[in-house]
């Protein structure tokens, strides 16, 4: 069965939305009907208690079908058993609600009585939902909705169904049985009296009941329409109408009354209905039934003493005599039975008119708060039937001629007229004095009267119902009194409510129809009486006459007919009726005329200012010629004096004559005319300072006294209030504050001191009002007066009484007046303090004043009060520091939560769309909750979502389900995300909320640990409902489409910042981040690092992680769904006018810069720039005004409508580019919120996913695709293009990343070398997309700059097929021992390596031209980040070149030496270290990589080409390698307004890079051309090492021991350039030779650890160290090598004996140091070998090694921050191996290079050895020095030999298993050295 709930909510959904139904609405709502059925039928009929029941509860066990068995506590006992008893309900049922109540609210920790009360709201809310699914229903059938005629005739069936079972005795029963004090009804003596509603609001629980009656009394009502009502149906009724009619009298409860009108209106309905029928021959089921009727009319015509209860009868007693007239129209064969039912028909009719029924329908119904206050759609219809009963009524000759006697009698009766004599008497408005209401109405005019209400309420109903027209004609003729003539006109004013009405109405007046009624009469009678008063005053010490009341009355009666004729006559047609309304202006100025006709007057003058605008200057003419003067004087309540002569002006009249009669109708009417004159002003240069003396007027005279006036009439006072708030909004909306206003204020008297007339007239209105509010004077003080009683009083008010409507206007008017002055208050408070304070200074002076305007959104009767109050909540928050503090000391702070929270659950309820969301109040909630997300805590938001206030925000335990609170409605309104198209705003602001919530400091954790829950799981099932969901369609559901686009962006956000913040060692955040990527990227689900049994999940993750590998990737769908094409905003408003000149003033004024400063365009609440509409066309009604000044006084018709539709044209051009702008954005905000959902999944957490690559390679793929579209804009692109960037980058990162997918313990060489891989069609498709999104149509220097970094990264990760770290002989080593597996053929890998750069080389040379010419044209006009990276791409073009394509493609452009012209000319124009020279710097480096790379790439060719293009003279022309070399570049970012500063380093950026290209191109020199001198090559190179001999000999003074990385590289280079060229330099004045022989000296000394360390952990650092002091060491003996060999140079066997410390920098080193050298490098290559040969066998034996090895393996070798500790062992030996595989690599290289060293070092001693010359001529000069030291030479050469044996034998015993390299002529170089050194020792 479904539930209540459920039940309301599918039909809600299905009857109320604006969309039309689906068939699967259909079907839902039927099966929920049908479901229902037997809930309906037994309708509130609840199981009732039972002892045995009772009994198990009181064992405290009960067991139920659907839960098993439920243990109850003492306090679950004693509760249950209270429900039952307060609630007759069985105590079974009773424990189940309370299990409802722990699931819907929680009750742990709440007070017993508070259980109870939460569990019987419970209940009464599932009664609720069951009898409003019923009245839903039922209105649906009766109602014409919109709904499909086959939908609505199967809602009726059932509930036909549903009547014939009996539902409407029940619902009888039901009304009558729930106002009895028993448990069924409102409950016994010692029944709890409270329960709590949904929202945990306390209401009385008969107020409860009473709602229930009212929605079952209307339940009747449509049952009747439904189906007929039998006899039995017909009398229950009436028994029930008669015993709550008997409570009726003594009962103000407006419900009370509701119900009583359901019951008598089901009476008439049931009635009339039945009777009708026959007519229509359809089968009648009283009509036919002739016991009934006489068995009713029995019934009926018996009399009480009860006037109320006999007032109710007679009501039915017309209904009944009106059911026998019709029954008597429709049996025209049947005399017989006509002639019985004539009988009954006039005793009916006698008591009808003798009781006055029509009087009784008018002061007891039709007239009263509680039937004007009841739904809109009953009193529709209730006034419907009183139509249907009249028409019939007066349509009937027996009625008719009771009619015509009641007339006779009425005129027969009444007085003609009376005099009036004083002022006291005319104090009715209505127009009747307290002895005409005293008088016995006739029926006649009660009749008349009752016409006039029915059709006032309802005038459509008029439409083509000839029988009151005709009835207007009998009841116009032969008037004898002003009674009956002023009840004829009221009720022609209220047929004229409509244009067709008006028409006839003046039509009637303006013929002959009636003998002495008609326009004349009222045009003449104001004339005769202005013609008798100017006679009177012309003689002197004559006395005015005094005015008829009878004329009086009519006149009143004839204006009101007037007023409404013009009001709602046809614009066009009414100009031309009243073309002299002079006479209505003339009785104005006349003391004796009566206030109540002056109002009427006025009132009547008031409509023509609409009528034209000559019209409106005609009034204002005529108001000063004979209007009441407004003369400025002292205030009431001031002790100002009065003025000596007493004028008679309005302020005499208000205080002397109206304030007497305690009636106000002059004034008011005089303050609505001028409001509505000055509404209707355009001039607003004066800023009001014309209408000074009328604003002065309302101040101190009328608004200033107002609550100490005494009111005859409650209504006149509030109408009195809402003229002047009128006027005061009006001042303060039309007029704003200059500068000089803001300068001068201080100077003006206040409005409190009686100023001189000249100075009055200096004051501004808008100005004294700015000033009384913000000084809190009496404008403030009255208007929160009106606010002060509270919303509890407004709403008793408004329900209760008449005026109660216009109290509500007042409220609303005096806040809107406060918003006012709230939006000026903070512009002019700093200039007018201490004086005049802020507004919410003011308010805070009195906090109830706070509470008062605060409290009124929860006034749901008027939905604009509610918006008022939001909005200076919104304000308010904004500036007072602490309100949320404030509003919790003042114990205020629970209600505002739970009004906040039932407001916006009841916008979440509504069926109506709201057009503009500024009106909206739930989107006005949640622009407050956002807004004050970030404000200082405990803000707003905070407050009304409930967190705990009184702790840190931060460690709050979020409880929605506990706590009633807009939280808990958000919530569950994204849990239903119902009525979209009504809602969709509501829900788009409740995902950015919850994702601003999200992202603040303090409100993320718990809001993050809420959404995480088990309880909602909150992103999984949003993904699911909305995330890719297909979007509306643009044409017919824009706003929707629009809404839907962002909704699903924050979303998104919300998804991507749980993945980027969780807390991943959190199992619930790790199980939501698991199901998240497992829905986005439909991939099963991995742990990182670790053997995960997907069991342990929770089910749902498994579930979901199960589904989602089989289903398609959710986070390409809606990458999908975003791929369509943006609307054109880029349409002119001259393509949606025909005329040009109308076009080129829209374009005027939307192109004018000052025009958003003047409200044209407006920031939307998402914070688009959109064009105000409604400014728009005042502004274009303003430029046509401006150019044709006469156009509204004399453009004709045709004129204006041309201008009308050309306007009307560019407002809907506007509203298009409005839609089209917000749709464009919405669209660029889903891509951004989609790309950084992308990026943080692949940067962060895509470990999380197999496949890895695979998903990495669709998203790259996908974006390629969406980017290169033609639908695509260049912002999307963008945004695509840096997704594709993360995609490849990440691709790179995972193609040699640890296989985290595998669950084995081993490692294989499979897992290094084919982990991840793309296949080689897959890369070509990525090219070939990249290059089609490069190409296309539209693009910009900021979107190449992507798609350049794009093509580079792809090109990058193209170049390594096997991972980079691990070489391929290691490589080669490792798959020995698994030569099975095919997958591990090296060559295979090597083929596909090949095949895939001349594929990618294919793919660019076919698209060569297009490309290069987009790169070289960024590359050359370019800014300078476009220059940078287009240079970077030639380099990457050259990499991947073959046979020079790319390189003649340059040359052949003259792309090269433009560019070496580019480097030549190179300056800095704006400082060395500004931020334009830093790029500047950027690009000269990506020019010179590109030199470097061509010559690398192509060998000595490269060389060649660049050499010969001069790129040496260029190079040493660039002015950069004599700058500073470090610096700061200072500058200012404005995105986030921070001074940054970059470091410009220029040794890595230009000199590095230049040396680099000087030693490329040493490349050149050939050494045959040794002693040629012309060897350009070297020369050119000299003269660059000349012409920069400091920078070459700074570097060569470089101290080696504490060189960085960078320095070693540049010394490796300077020392590789002189070695390459300096040899062939004669002259060495520039003391290079010595700098390098003393850098021998110094290294050459060195330990072995500085070549091959012994430590047990090294950094990568350390180790790039040993290779380049090894490096540098080899380029060192490499040109000592040239200088022995080629320059014939010797060396000394050991030290001279003189001081060596003295000369060592100008010589050579000597053999010694060079044989202790080889002993060095011996031992440094014996530990690189046997280092490499143990971490070869580790490796080999990697899953063997224990887990406490692979450690120690990690700490030596891997960066602590590189590795965790949890990680599986199968990960840390993947780490251990891979980082063993780059030690390994290392120490080959390092051992190639030594060996190599080691070589030119035996080269060395060898050539000395072997030169017999060197011997004799080294031991001659030792002799000679012998003389004097007594040193041997013999002795030098023999040491020499024996310490170099033992070096020597240690190369010998090298082996090449542990070297990895080939050692035979290293050998044998070797053993020739030894043989000669030992043949040295023998001579």
């Amino acid at each position: 069965m479904v539930s209540p709930k459920q039940l309301i909510s599918i039909i809600e959904s299905s009857l109320l939305g604006q969309t039309p139904r689906t068939s699967a609405q259909r079907i839902e709502l039927l099966h929920a009907i049908r479901h229902s059925l037997p809930s309906l039928k037994s309708l509130l009929a609840y199981p009732p208690p039972k002892p045995s029941d009772r009994a198990e509860v009181q064992s405290k066990e009960v067991r139920l079908p659907d839960v098993g068995s439920i243990p109850l506590d003492d306090q679950d006992v004693q509760i249950a058993l209270k429900l039952s008893e307060d609630l007759h309900l069985n105590e079974i049922n009773c424990v189940r609600l309370l299990i409802s109540a722990n699931q819907e609210r929680g009750l742990l920790g709440r007070e017993p009585v508070e259980i109870f009360r939460l569990a019987a709201g419970l209940w009464y809310t599932e009664r609720r939902d069951l009898l409003t699914s019923i009245y839903m229903m039922l209105r649906a059938v009766v109602l014409d909705q919109g709904l499909e005629a086959d939908l609505i005739a199967d809602i009726q069936r059932n509930l036909e169904d549903l009547l014939h079972s009996g539902l409407r005795q029940r619902l009888i029963n039901l009304i009558k049985e729930l106002h009895r004090e028993e448990p069924t009804g409102f409950g016994g003596p010692s029944s709890e009296r409270y329960i709590l509603d949904s929202r945990g609001a306390l209401v009385e629980r008969k107020a409860v009941i009473s709602r229930e009656r009212i929605i079952l009394g209307h339940c009747l009502v449509l049952s009747i329409l439904v189906e007929r009502a039998s006899p039995k149906d017909v009398k229950d009724m009436f028994f029930v109408l008669k015993d709550c009619a008997k409570e009726f009298g003594v009962s103000t409860d407006p419900l009370q009354h509701q119900i009583t009108y359901s019951l008598l209106f089901s009476l008439v309905i049931a009635i009339l209905s039945d009777a009708l029928s026959a007519i229509t021959d359809k089968v009648p089921v009283l009509s036919h039934d002739a016991s009934f009727r006489r068995e009713f009319k029995d019934i009926v015509m018996v009399s009480g003493n009860d006037p109320i209860v006999e007032g109710f009868v007679d009501c039915v007693r017309l209904a009944w005599a009106v059911h026998l007239m019709l029954l008597c129209d429709g049996n025209d064969a049947q005399d017989d039975i006509d002639s019985t039912i004539s009988n009954d028909i006039y005793p009916c009719l006698t008591v009808v008119f003798t009781n006055n029924i029509f009087k009784f329908w008018l002061d007891k119904v039709l007239q009263t708060a509680a039937y004007q206050n009841d739904d809109e759609d009953m009193v529709y219809m209730y006034n419907a039937y009183l139509h249907k009963q009249i028409t019939c009524f007066l349509s009937h000759p027996l009625a008719r001629d009771k009619v015509k006697e009641a007339k006779e009698k009425a005129m027969a009766m009444l007085s003609p007229y009376r005099i009036i004599a004083t002022h006291n008497e005319m104090n009715d408005v209505s127009g009747q004095t307290q002895e005409t209401s005293a008088m016995t109405q006739p029926p006649f005019v009660s009749l008349l009267e009752f016409v006039s209400e029915i059709y006032q309420k309802e005038p459509e109903l008029l439409l083509g119902n000839d029988v009151i027209w005709t009835f207007v004609k009998f009841s116009g003729e032969d008037h004898t009194n002003f009674q009956t003539l002023v009840a004829f006109l009221k009720m022609l004013s209220t047929l004229a409510c409509k244009p067709e009405g008006a028409s006839k109405v003046f039509e009637l007046l303006q013929g002959k129809s009636f003998r002495s009624i008609g326009w004349s009469t009222l045009f003449d009678c104001l004339s005769i009486y202005d013609e008798k008063f100017k006679m009177a005053l012309q003689s002197p010490g004559a006395v005015l006459p005094e005015f008829q009341e009878g004329d009086a009355r009519a006149l009143v009666a004839y204006l009101t007919v007037l007023q409404k004729v013009v009001e709602n006559g046809n614009p066009i047609e009414r100009k031309n009726w009243f073309p002299d309304i002079e006479p209505l202006f003339k009785l104005l100025s006349y003391e004796n005329v009566p206030p109540y006709l002056k109002g009427a007057l006025r009132n009547a003058i008031a409509v023509f200012v609409h009528v034209s605008p000559v019209m409106k200057d005609t009034i204002w003419r005529y108001l000063e010629q004979y209007d009441l003067p407004v003369v400025v004087g002292p205030s009431a309540g001031s002790g100002g004096h009065s003025v000596d002569t007493q004028v008679y002006d309005m302020r005499f009249e208000l205080n002397e004559i109206e304030a007497r009669s305690e009636h106000y109708p002059s004034t008011i009417s005089f303050l609505n005319l001028l409001n509505t004159l000055i509404a209707e002003e355009r001039d607003v240069s004066d800023r009001g300072r014309r209408f000074i003396c009328i604003f002065r007027f309302i101040y101190d005279h009328v608004f200033g006294p107002f609550p100490q006036r005494a009111y005859a009439d409650v209504y006149e006072k509030w109408q009195l209030v809402i003229a002047c708030l009128k006027h005061f909004q009006m001042m303060l909306s039309m007029y704003d504050i200059g500068e000089e206003d803001i300068e001068i204020v201080t100077d003006q008297p206040t409005l409190s001191v009686v100023a001189k007339p000249s100075m009055v007239n200096m004051q501004l209105p808008v100005i004294e009002l700015m000033k009384d509010f913000m000084s809190g004077k009496t404008v403030f003080r009255n208007m929160m007066g009106i606010i002060l009683p509270g919303v509890s009083f407004l709403i008793t008010e408004r329900t209760n009484q008449i005026y109660g409507k216009i109290l509500e206007k007042a409220v609303l008017l005096s806040l809107e007046i406060i918003l006012l002055v709230m939006e000026r208050d903070i512009v002019v408070s700093d200039f007018w303090r201490p004086l005049y304070q802020p507004l919410d200074v003011i308010l805070s002076q009195d906090h109830n004043q706070i509470i008062a305007l605060l409290e009124l959104v929860r006034y749901d009767f008027q939905p604009q009060i509610q918006l008022c109050s939001i909005k200076i909540l919104s304000i308010l928050s904004s500036r007072i520091v602490g309100l949320s503090q404030l509003l919790l000391e003042i114990k205020a702070a629970s209600g505002l939560i739970e009004d906040y929270a039932a407001c916006l659950e009841l916008r979440s309820e509504d069926c109506q769309n709201i057009e503009d969301s500024s009106e909206d109040p739930g989107v006005l909630i949640m622009q407050l909750l956002i807004d004050n997300i970030g404000r200082p805590a405990p803000n707003m938001t905070h407050l009304l979502l409930k967190f705990d206030v009184d702790i840190p925000i931060e460690r709050t335990l979020l409880q929605p389900k506990f706590h009633y609170s807009c939280l808990k409605v958000i919530l569950d309104v994204l849990d239903k995300l119902s009525r979209p198209d009504v809602n969709s705003l509501l829900h788009e602001f409740s995902f950015q909320l919850l994702y601003e919530l999200c992202t603040d400091p303090l409100t993320s954790v718990p809001t993050m640990d809420l959404l995480c829950s088990k309880k909602y799981k909150f992103f999984v099932k949003h993904l699911n409902s909305i995330g890719v969901a297909p979007l509306p369609e643009r044409n017919s559901g824009q706003a929707l489409r629009i809404s839907s686009l962002h909704q699903r962006s924050w979303l998104l956000k919300l998804l991507a910042v749980e993945l980027h913040t969780a807390d991943t060692t959190n199992s619930v955040h790790r199980e939501t981040c698991q199901s998240i990527l497992a829905e986005l990227f439909g991939q099963k689900l991995v742990e990182r690092g670790i053997n995960y049994d997907i069991s342990t999940y929770d089910k749902n993750v498994t579930d979901i992680a199960t589904s989602s590998s089989t289903n398609r990737s959710k986070i390409l769908e809606m990458l999908e769904i975003i791929q369509f094409e943006s609307p054109d905003i880029t349409l002119k408003s001259s393509q949606f006018v025909s005329s040009v000149k109308f076009a080129s003033l829209a374009e005027d004024i939307l192109a004018n810069p000052g025009t958003s400063e003047r409200g044209v365009y407006y920031r939307s609440e998402r914070g688009d720039r959109l064009i105000d509409l409604a400014s728009f066309r005042d502004r274009l009604w303003q430029k046509f005004n401006l150019i044709n000044p006469q156009l509204s006084s004399f453009a004709s018709e045709t004129e204006l409508n041309e201008i009308r539709e050309a306007i009307q044209q560019l407002l809907r051009w506007g509203w298009n580019y409005n839609k089209n702008l917000e749709e464009q954005a919405a669209q660029l905000h889903m891509l951004t919120s989609w790309s950084q959902i992308v990026e943080i999944s692949a940067s962060q957490k895509i470990s999380f996913i197999e496949n890895r690559s695979e998903v990495l390679f669709h998203l790259l793929d996908a974006s390629l695709n969406a980017s290169g579209s033609s639908n695509c804009s260049l912002k999307m692109s963008q945004i695509l293009t840096q997704v594709g960037l993360t995609c490849m980058a990440k691709l790179r990162d995972e193609r040699f990343a640890f296989p985290g997918g595998l669950n084995s313990d081993t490692v294989t060489c499979l897992d290094i070398i084919m982990a991840k891989r793309l296949s080689n069609g897959a890369c070509h498709s990525i090219l070939f997309k990249l290059i089609m999104a490069i190409l296309r149509h539209e693009s910009s220097e900021a979107l190449r700059r992507r798609q350049y970094a794009l093509l580079l990264s792809y090109l990058q990760y193209c170049w390594h097929m096997l991972d980079p770290d691990v070489p391929s002989t290691i490589l080669q080593f490792l798959s020995d021992d698994e030569q099975d597996n095919g997958d591990l053929n090296l060559e295979k890998i090597d083929k596909d390596q090949a095949e895939l750069a001349h594929a990618n080389f294919a793919i660019m040379r076919k698209e060569a031209q297009s490309i290069l010419n987009l790169v070289l044209k960024d590359a050359t006009q370019g800014s300078e980040s476009a220059k940078t990276v287009s240079l970077y791409v030639l380099d990457a073009l050259i990499c991947i070149d073959h046979d020079k394509f790319f390189l003649g493609q340059l040359q052949s452009r003259g792309f090269l030496r433009a560019h070496l012209l580019n480097i030549s000319n190179f300056s800095f124009q704006d400082g060395l270290f500004s931020l334009d020279s830093m790029q500047r710097i950027c690009t000269l480096e990506a020019e010179l990589a590109l030199l470097l790379r061509i010559s690398h790439k192509y060998g000595k060719s490269g060389a060649q080409v660049l050499f010969s293009m001069g790129s040496l003279e260029h190079v040493a022309s660039c002015r950069t390698l004599n700058l500073q070399m470090k610096g700061n570049v200072q500058r200012f970012d404005t995105r986030i307004g921070m001074n940054l500063s970059v470091n410009v380093d220029k040794q890595r950026m230009i000199v590095a890079p230049i040396l680099r290209l000087v030693y490329s191109l040493t490349s050149l020199i050939d050494t045959s051309e040794l002693f040629e001198v012309k060897n350009k090559v070297v020369r050119e190179i000299l003269d660059f090492v000349k012409g920069h001999q400091l920078l070459f000999d700074r570097i060569l003074r470089e101290d080696l021991s504490d060189a960085d990385e960078l320095t070693m590289e540049q010394i490796n280079l300077v020392v590789g350039i002189l070695s390459k060229v300096w040899p062939y330099e004669e002259n060495d004045e520039y003391g290079f030779i010595q700098g390098l022989f003393g850098m021998m000296c110094t290294l050459f000394s060195r330990d072995p650890d500085v070549f091959a360390s012994t430590q047990s952990s090294r950094s990568e650092i350390q180790l790039k160290a040993e290779a380049s002091i090894s490096r540098l060491c080899f380029s060192l003996s490499s040109y000592l090598y040239f200088l022995v060999t080629k320059k014939s140079l010797r060396l000394q066997v050991s030290e001279a004996p003189t001081d060596y410390r003295a000369s060592a920098g100008c010589q050579p080193p000597t053999l010694t140091l060079l044989v202790f050298f080889l002993g060095t490098m011996t031992t440094a290559i014996e530990r690189a070998a046997e280092e490499k040969y143990i971490l070869l066998n580790k490796i080999k034996d990697i899953n063997e090694l224990a887990r406490q090895e692979v450690d120690e393996i990690i700490n030596m070798y891997v960066p602590h921050d590189c590795v965790s500790s949890p990680e599986n062992i199968h990960k840390r030996r993947y780490i251990a191996m891979v980082a063993m595989c780059q030690i390994v690599e290392h120490k080959n290289r390092l051992i190639m290079l030594l060996l190599l060293l080691m070589q030119n070092l035996m080269n060395i001693v060898l050539a000395h050895f072997q030169d017999s010359a060197y011997i004799s001529d080294y031991s001659h000069s030792m002799k000679v020095i012998a003389h004097s030291t007594q040193l041997d030479a013999n002795e030098d050469l023999h040491t020499l030999c024996q310490n170099s044996i033992p070096v020597l034998e240690r190369l010998e015993a090298l082996r090449e298993d542990k070297t990895g390299q080939s050692l035979k002529i290293f050998g044998r170089l070797a053993r020739s050295l030894k043989e000669i050194a030992i043949q040295k020792l023998s001579t």
